[in-house]
Parts: C-alpha cells; structure tokens; sequence
C-alpha cells in the first residue's frame, strides 16, 4: 500500500465495490429479464405499461382536473412515485433467498446484492418516469418541469428513502419468516399513506400537519412541486425527509449485520 499513490488507495475500494455491484445488476437483468426479444427494455417497460394503463382508466372514469390539478401529471408523478418504492421494497425482500449462492464468492456481501436491486429498480423507474413525461408533453398534458433541481431532489430522496425502507423490512424479514407475509400488506397499506393519490393541500390544516409527519408524502410532494411550480401548492420539508433516509438505512444495515450469523451461504 506504501508504494500505491494515495488516491488510488482511495478510490480502490470504491472501484471494487461498484464493479461487484454493476456484475451483480447485470446478472439480475439477465435472470430476470433473459437475453432475447425485449430483454432490458422491460425494465423500463414493465413500469411503463402500468403506469400508462392507471393514466389511462383515470382519463376515463375521472375528470380532466382535480382540484385545479390537471389529472395526466398528477396522476404520473403519484404513480411513478408509489412504484419506485413497491418495487424496491418487493424485489429487495426475496433478493437474499434468490442469491445467497453469490456469497460463496469473498468479493460478494448481502449489502451489494441489495445494492444492485434498488439501484436497478431506481434506473428503471427512471427512465420509465422520462418516457411517460414525453409521452405526456407531446399530448401537450404537462410541460417542462417548472422547478428542475426541486424535481431530482425529490426523486432521489423517494430513492433512498424506499431503499431504506426496503434495507430495514428485509432486515426484519431474515430475523423473523412472518414478515415475508406482512410485508406486503405493508406496503398496500403505504398507499393511501404516502399521498400519491391526493395532495397534502387538499386536506384540512389539523389533519395536514398530523399527515406530514409521515415521511413518504414529503418527496412525493417534492416531485410534484418540481413538476407544477408555484401553480400547485405544496407542502414538504426536505431536512426532515433526508433525516428520515438516514434513519432507515442505518437501522436497515444494522439489522442486516446483525443478522449475518442467520444467513447460510448453501
């Protein structure tokens, strides 16, 4: 190590880790997806379809406005946003039944397994989210975003807040086989609590504040502030939704290290 020069000291841990990680997507994509017809692009177009499928059953059944809101954005940002983190949260929790042979490999840990899902959950959702925004601006639905940085802000604070919440339930979820059946009536249950179906401004003030002390409605209401400018009124506090990201993922790792001596590599 004496002889390498400092940032390479550095940055080699780093390099190590992200190749692991980037191998580690690429088999996912390959188990899960396979290598002919579609292949990749159903990462993107699995999210895509449902997303344009509930736009479309909402254009029929509701009005073109709700509230002053014009229902394809509103209903874009809600739904995109609700399943980045199902997905995250679904695909995490069966991630280390599915793997755990990768960990007779030394370079593998549980923690770059569940990396590698929610990173590629997050990149999917992604570009399904980009897709449908286009699809909606050339409708002429929505137009550019009003508040950019608001916008990725908000995005990624979803992220890593449904990676939190997906480190912490399947840390849960090793310790205690009933979880794999909670689970999702959990994250069901995060639906009408997450705010994508309605916004925070339209329910009574002493009920708004009670609502906002829940976590997942503030990116959420990020990303809408971002996609409607000040047309829209939005409610959210940043500081408080990164406190929570931090929260979650940090009591996610430690229950996942403390539960390592449960997790036998066959």
């Amino acid at each position: 190590m004496t002889d390498r020069p400092l940032a390479f000291a550095i940055l080699s841990p780093w390099t190590r880790h992200s190749r692991v990680v980037g191998a580690l997507m690429m088999r996912e994509l390959i188990t899960r997806y396979g290598r002919r017809g579609l292949g990749f692009v159903w990462l993107i177009g699995e999210p895509l379809l449902f997303c344009l499928g509930v736009l479309v059953l909402w254009s029929i059944i509701r009005p073109d406005h709700e509230h002053g809101v014009r229902l394809g954005p509103f209903v874009m940002t809600g739904y995109m946003a609700l399943l980045l983190f199902r997905h995250q949260i679904s695909f995490s929790l069966a991630a280390l039944q599915s793997n755990i042979g990768l960990l007779h490999h030394r370079a593998v840990t549980a923690l770059h397994i569940y990396a590698s899902r929610n990173l590629l959950e997050f990149l999917g959702a992604t570009g399904a989210f980009v897709v449908v925004y286009a699809i909606l601006m050339t409708l002429g639905q929505v137009s550019l975003p009003h508040d950019w940085l608001l916008l990725y802000f908000g995005w990624i604070i979803l992220g890593l807040m449904g990676m939190g919440l997906a480190l912490t339930l399947s840390g849960l979820a090793v310790r205690f086989e009933v979880m794999e059946r909670i689970v999702p009536l959990l994250t069901y249950a995060l639906i009408p609590l997450s705010g994508v179906f309605f916004m925070a401004d339209w329910l009574p003030p002493a009920y708004r504040e009670l609502f906002l002390l829940i976590p997942l409605p503030h990116p959420v209401e990020m990303i809408r502030g971002g996609v409607f400018g000040e047309f829209v009124a939005t409610h959210y506090d940043p500081v408080y939704a990164l406190t929570w990201c931090g929260v979650l993922n940090l009591l996610g790792l430690a229950l996942l290290n403390g539960a390592k001596d449960r997790i036998d590599a066959e």
